[in-house]
C-alpha cells in the first residue's frame, strides 16, 4: 500500500493517525491540479475505500447529483437514483454505510469537492449534516475531501464558521515534491540524471508529479524540456492559461499577479507589487494574493524581525517562471528550440535567480545540512537600497548564518569585486540591525567553493546540492 508512494512522509503519517484513531476522522486535503492529491488517497487507502466520487468541472445541479448517483449505484444495490435534493442523497449514502459495518476502518473519498457546490443547491449543508448528525456516530468512519481550489477549501471547510467549525481531524496542504522526492520519483521510473541536472528539471518544471511523469527515459534534460514546452502539443506548452483558470474564479487578476512578479528576480513588497501590477488596494487584491500563496504560487518571505511591510512576495513557481520567460516568447519555434535557447547567457543568468528560489525551498535541508536543525532559529530576508540578503538564519545561539546562493556549472570562486560586495552586506547588515550576534557568512552552491584568500577570509561554512537532498 503505502509503499508505492514516493515522499509524501508527513502527509503518510497523518492518514496513519487516521486509521489508528478510536472514532471517525474528517480530513481535508487540497492543493494545486497535478500535484498528486488523488493517487495520494487511493493509493494509502486502497483496502479500506468504500465509496468514492469524484465533481464534474463546470456540472449543474443536476449533473453532480446524476454522477453521485451512479457512483452509489455502483456500490449498492439499494440505491434509488431517484433523489433530486442532497439531503436525500446522503441519506442513501448512509443507509449503504450501514450495511457494511465492520471493525476496521472505512472510507468515504469525495474528489473535487468544490465543483460539487454549485449555486444554490444545498450541497455543503446536506454533507455537514451527513458528518454531524451520522458520521460522528460512528466510530469507523474516515471522510475525506479533496479540492483543488484553495481558496473553497480554506475558506468552506477548513475555516467553516457553521456546520464544520472545528470538526476537521486533519488538514493536509499537498505541495509539489521536494528535491530529494524528485529524485527518487525520476529513478522509480527508470530516469537516471545526476543532481546537477535535476536541479536543471526542477528549476524549469518544479516538482509536479504530473509534469515529472510525462518525461521521457533515454532523454537528457534538455531534450524533455524541450519535448515538454517547445515541441507542437507538449503537454506543458499550454498549460499555463488552463493551470489558474481551472483553480480560481475571474483568474485574469491571479495571472497580473503571477506575471508582476516574474518580472522581478527578487520579489516585492505588498506597496511594489501594487504599484507594478496595476491592481487596486484592498480586500480583493488581498484575496487573490492570499489564494496564490495557500496553493503555492507565491511565496511569502519574512523581512528581519518580521517587519510587514517589508514583506517580499516571489513567484515561486517554477513551471510559471520558466513558461513566462522562456516558453511564451517562444512558442513558434517548435522543436529544437529549448536545444538552442540553454545554452544562451540568459538562461545562464536566469538560473541563477531560479536556484535561489529552489534553496527557499529547501531552508530545511539547509540547516540539517549546517547542523543547526536542533536550535531554534527563524529564516527572513533582509534589504536596503545598498544591499539585499535573500536568506537570513537568525539563531538562539548568538550567531546568524548570512546565505549566499549561487549556482554554477562548477566550483565557484570568489572574486574580488564578490568579495566587496559580500563585505559591503555584511557591513550593511551590522549597521543596521545593531545586533551583537556573530555574522557567519554561508555559502551554498552547486560544487561548493574554491578556496582562495577572499573565500578564507570571509566564509565561515559552505554547503553543496548535496544538502538539498536530503531529509
Amino acid at each position: 500500500m503505502v509503499q508505492q508512494i514516493i515522499g509524501r512522509e508527513s502527509e503518510k503519517s497523518r492518514l496513519k493517525q487516521a486509521l489508528s484513531s478510536d472514532k471517525s476522522e474528517l480530513i481535508a486535503i487540497y492543493g494545486r491540479r497535478r500535484v498528486g492529491k488523488t493517487f495520494l488517497i487511493r493509493e494509502f487507502f486502497k483496502k479500506e475505500i468504500v465509496f468514492e466520487v469524484s465533481g464534474l468541472a463546470d456540472g449543474s445541479m443536476p449533473d453532480q447529483i446524476e454522477n453521485f448517483h451512479k457512483a452509489l449505484s455502483k456500490v449498492s444495490k439499494k440505491a434509488k437514483g431517484d433523489s433530486s435534493q442532497w439531503l436525500a442523497i446522503f441519506t442513501e449514502l448512509e443507509n449503504y454505510l450501514d450495511t457494511i459495518r465492520s471493525k476496521k476502518k472505512e472510507v468515504v473519498f469525495i474528489d473535487e469537492f468544490p465543483w460539487m457546490d454549485t449555486p444554490r443547491s444545498k450541497f455543503l449543508m446536506a454533507f455537514e449534516n451527513f458528518w454531524n448528525s451520522y458520521c460522528t456516530k460512528r466510530k469507523d468512519l474516515i471522510v475525506v475531501v479533496c479540492g483543488s481550489a484553495a481558496s473553497y477549501m480554506v475558506k468552506k471547510i477548513i475555516k467553516n464558521k457553521k456546520g464544520l467549525h472545528n470538526r476537521i481531524s486533519q488538514k493536509i496542504r499537498l505541495l509539489p515534491f521536494n528535491l530529494k522526492e524528485t529524485h527518487l520519483f525520476l529513478k522509480k521510473k527508470g530516469i537516471q540524471y545526476t543532481q546537477y541536472d535535476v536541479l536543471q528539471l526542477y528549476m524549469t518544471i518544479g516538482g509536479v508529479p504530473h509534469y515529472l511523469d510525462k518525461l521521457q527515459r533515454g532523454y537528457s534534460v534538455a531534450q524533455n524540456i524541450d519535448y515538454l514546452c517547445f515541441e507542437k502539443d507538449g503537454v506543458l506548452q499550454d498549460e499555463f492559461d488552463i493551470l489558474y483558470a481551472s483553480l480560481f474564479n475571474h483568474s485574469e487578476k491571479h495571472t497580473t499577479i503571477v506575471k508582476t512578479l516574474a518580472k522581478t528576480n527578487k520579489g516585492l513588497n505588498r506597496k511594489d507589487l501594487l504599484k507594478h501590477s496595476g491592481l487596486a488596494s484592498g480586500g480583493d487584491f488581498s484575496l487573490r494574493l492570499s489564494e496564490l500563496i495557500e496553493s503555492g504560487f507565491i511565496s511569502e518571505q519574512d523581512f528581519y524581525q518580521k517587519k510587514k511591510k517589508q514583506t517580499l512576495y516571489r513567484l515561486s513557481d517554477e513551471y510559471s517562471k520558466f513558461y513566462l520567460k522562456f516558453i511564451e516568447p517562444n512558442k513558434k519555434g517548435g522543436k529544437g528550440t529549448w536545444l538552442n535557447l540553454h545554452k544562451k547567457q540568459s538562461y545562464t543568468s536566469w538560473s541563477g535567480f531560479a536556484f535561489e528560489v529552489l534553496c527557499l525551498k529547501h531552508i530545511e535541508q539547509i540547516k540539517k545540512g549546517l547542523g543547526i536543525e536542533a536550535i531554534y532559529s527563524v529564516s527572513s530576508c533582509w534589504y536596503n537600497e545598498q544591499a539585499q540578503i535573500d536568506l537570513l538564519i537568525d539563531r538562539d545561539d548568538s550567531v546568524m548564518n548570512l546565505c549566499e546562493l549561487k549556482f554554477y556549472n562548477g566550483s565557484y570562486t570568489i572574486s574580488k569585486k564578490y568579495y566587496q560586495e559580500l563585505k559591503n552586506k555584511i557591513v550593511a547588515l551590522q549597521r543596521e540591525i545593531s545586533s551583537k550576534k556573530n555574522i557567519y557568512l554561508t555559502m551554498i552552491s552547486t560544487y561548493g567553493v574554491k578556496e582562495n584568500e577572499y573565500s578564507k577570509e570571509l566564509m565561515q561554512s559552505e554547503l553543496d546540492m548535496d544538502c538539498l537532498f536530503g531529509l
